[in-house]
């Protein structure tokens, strides 16, 4: 396999734990997506229509700023790119990192964490949002797949 990043906005640790399960599991190197400004709970309360998710979820043109970008992509040619499920897509944190890099070049592959909603509503979103970039079919993940179910997903 190429040299592969494992990039992922993780907000509860869940997705963060997938992230490096995965990294573990390739030998890929990883780097989270981090908030300029951390989510607090009450910040993550889907329930509160005023809380700092919903309204950036409701805003499609929010773009939470990040501490950092990745600064050696030339050095991947595979980057998965890992967060957890808000309103059946990627937080907008994701498209924030998205725009602050040119992926040209690169096979970008999603994953996800969720409950119970699949990676299609992300996927297609994701494509529709970036259609100049290589992507590849993503995986909703739970942490408890082992290193043959992720070589497999990743090699086909």
């Amino acid at each position: 396999m190429s040299k592969v990043l494992v990039t992922y906005f993780s907000a509860s640790g869940v997705t963060a734990k997938v992230a490096q399960n995965i990294a573990n599991n390739i030998g890929a190197d990883t780097f989270e997506i981090r908030p300029k400004v951390a989510y607090t709970s009450a910040d993550l309360n889907w329930m509160d229509k005023q809380s700092r998710s919903s309204i950036e979820m409701n805003d499609k043109s929010s773009r939470p700023q990040i501490e950092e970008t990745v600064s050696k992509l030339d050095d991947y040619e595979t980057i998965l790119i890992g967060f957890p499920v808000w309103w059946y897509t990627a937080p907008t944190i994701i498209n924030t990192f998205i725009e602050s890099l040119d992926f040209t070049g690169k096979v970008l592959i999603p994953f996800c964490t969720s409950g119970g909603t699949g990676i299609s509503g992300c996927e297609k979103n994701l494509k529709n949002a970036y259609p100049q970039y290589n992507w590849k079919e993503g995986k909703r993940l739970t942490g408890r797949e082992d290193k043959s179910f992720i070589e497999n997903w990743l090699n086909n």
